[in-house]
């Protein structure tokens, strides 16, 4: 149910593009990336977004926390073009061209790290780093909020997903994940309240919250 461990498209501007054209009638988005602005901080200072693609999720996080700054991440340069032309001419917004497949760039803590069907492009040891890496980034109390396709555990289940979201193919550059060992991962690495706040079929948010009893590299109370 996963593709091929070394593809990945994102940086072609027609596999990009594809998804943009696709991804406003993914079914039931709209009721995930709700959920996800519930969870916000009542007045957070600063935002980052994990592959920011065109700026959907960012957008939507901007007119419910106006006055937080943000950092958007991504390394495809359609998405970054689109980016620009959205956000360039507001200064609350930093945007980073970065691949996430190396390490976070420095750039401070944050009161949220948010993420919007963008991880799943990595690899599976990539993913672990990449978590413990936001952990690191977050400020005390600061919130993970990951709206993320998972896998499914069995291939009629998938079959079925894909054949809800009326796509007939896979994406080749997935490297899809069971929810479960996600969980664990961000329990391992130190994040407290960690659950799924919202699921339907292969689509689901998760997250945790970095404890203020954290000594900022994954070792808390709950680890």
């Amino acid at each position: 149910m996963t593709a091929s461990r070394d593809v990945n498209l994102w940086s072609t501007a027609e596999h990009a593009l594809d998804y943009l054209r696709r991804a406003d009638s993914i079914p039931h988005r709209v009721e995930g990336e709700a959920t996800l602005l519930e969870l916000l901080p009542e007045s957070p200072r600063r935002i980052l977004d994990l592959g920011s693609g065109a700026g959907r999720l960012l957008a939507l996080v901007k007119a419910a926390r106006p006055n937080a700054q943000f950092v958007a991440l991504d390394f495809s340069a359609t998405m970054l073009e689109e980016l620009h032309r959205l956000f360039d001419a507001d200064p609350t917004v930093e945007i980073i061209g970065h691949d996430f497949d190396h390490p976070l760039p420095g750039m401070g803590k944050f009161d949220a790290v948010i993420s919007s069907f963008a991880i799943h492009h990595v690899h599976h040891e990539r993913k672990r780093a990449l978590y413990a890496e936001v952990f690191r980034a977050l400020n005390p109390g600061g919130l993970f909020a990951n709206l993320e396709h998972v896998d499914s555990p069995t291939r009629p289940l998938h079959a079925a997903f894909l054949k809800a979201i009326g796509w007939e193919d896979e994406d080749p550059s997935n490297k899809l994940l069971d929810l479960d060992t996600q969980l664990r991962w961000l329990r391992e690495i130190g994040f407290t309240d960690v659950d799924c706040h919202w699921k339907w079929r292969e689509l689901a948010l998760f997250g945790g919250v970095k404890s203020a009893s954290s000594d900022g590299n994954g070792h808390g109370a709950s680890a």
